[in-house]
């Protein structure tokens, strides 16, 4: 009964807009040895973030599929990413087949910098890829690393967005922050960038790097709920940036690695001054469902 009173509860939001449902463009799935990995990182994450980060999700991996289904979201992806060397090639093996049994995610891929990445982004394009992932955090390299030349040149070429963990929360990286997206959006400025987490903490200056750069998306990530602002505020949430770069942000969950209520996600970007419905409808759904060609549910 619980469970089903929050999907309720998260039906409720999209419903009272007219959606059809949701896009989560920002939800992991990966094989079961790298999410308990992944799992292990966030329950020691207190010393790390100064305060406990709880799995609010922590199940098997059909319970959160149907978990996603139940709360109406109509597509999602499966955001896998490398921290080493000769891992990104068996993820995207992984994803594809996820992807195969699992209709309503969205294919996902990944990469890394490393001979050879161009050869398996291009397989993975081949084979229907609908959304890559690269987490500079975690994966501790430069997005200009020449190793990835290649890899930008041909996502590029084919428009293909890509979910960007670049912003240097929740703790920085040697290569997190904008200065490296800046250079990169350089070399490759048609880039469908998605910057994750709205680029927190530096969200000024991805807000500007997305309103200067037609192709740059951002995603809402954990942002505006009381877990982050207590950590990393957004710093006002009337700031009319939000509404000039409206069409290009996107819903994002974090799913299932939040340490709170997937209502709670919406219920902060919903109660954010100065915006209205239609806003909410794209940010929710419509602005995801343009980007990535998902039509309307038929009847």
């Amino acid at each position: 009964m619980k469970d089903d009173a929050e999907a309720a509860a998260v039906r409720e939001v999209w419903s009272l807009l007219g959606l059809p449902g949701i896009i989560d463009v920002h939800t992991h799935f990966m094989p079961k040895s790298v999410m308990d990995k992944v799992w292990k990182y966030f329950d020691a994450a207190g010393p790390m973030v100064g305060r406990p980060w709880p799995i609010n999700y922590r199940m098997d991996e059909s319970k959160r599929v149907d978990t996603l289904r139940a709360f109406g979201v109509r597509r999602f992806t499966s955001l896998v990413y490398p921290h080493k060397p000769e891992m990104a090639a068996w993820l995207n093996q992984w994803a594809a087949q996820f992807a195969r049994d699992t209709p309503d995610c969205l294919p996902t891929a990944t990469f890394y910098p490393e001979p050879g990445a161009a050869d398996y982004v291009k397989a993975a394009i081949h084979a229907g890829v609908r959304i890559f992932k690269a987490h500079i955090q975690v994966g501790d390299y430069d997005p200009t690393d020449p190793l990835l030349d290649d890899v930008w040149g041909v996502i590029e070429d084919c428009g293909i967005p890509v979910v960007i963990h670049c912003g240097s929360g929740p703790q920085p990286g040697r290569f997190t922050g904008p200065e490296p997206v800046r250079r990169l959006l350089h070399r490759h400025p048609r880039l469908a960038l998605i910057i994750a987490h709205m680029g927190m903490p530096e969200y000024d200056e991805f807000l500007d790097i997305c309103l200067d750069s037609p192709s740059v998306h951002l995603d809402t990530t954990m942002a505006f709920t009381a877990f982050v602002d207590q950590l990393m505020p957004f710093p006002t949430s009337e700031d009319p940036r939000l509404r000039a770069a409206g069409e290009r942000i996107l819903f994002g969950s974090d799913f299932p690695n939040i340490p709170y209520g997937y209502r709670e996600a919406l219920d902060a970007i919903t109660a954010l001054p100065g915006i209205d419905d239609a806003w909410l409808r794209g940010v929710l759904h419509d602005n995801a469902a343009r980007l990535f060609a998902i039509e309307l549910p038929s009847g």
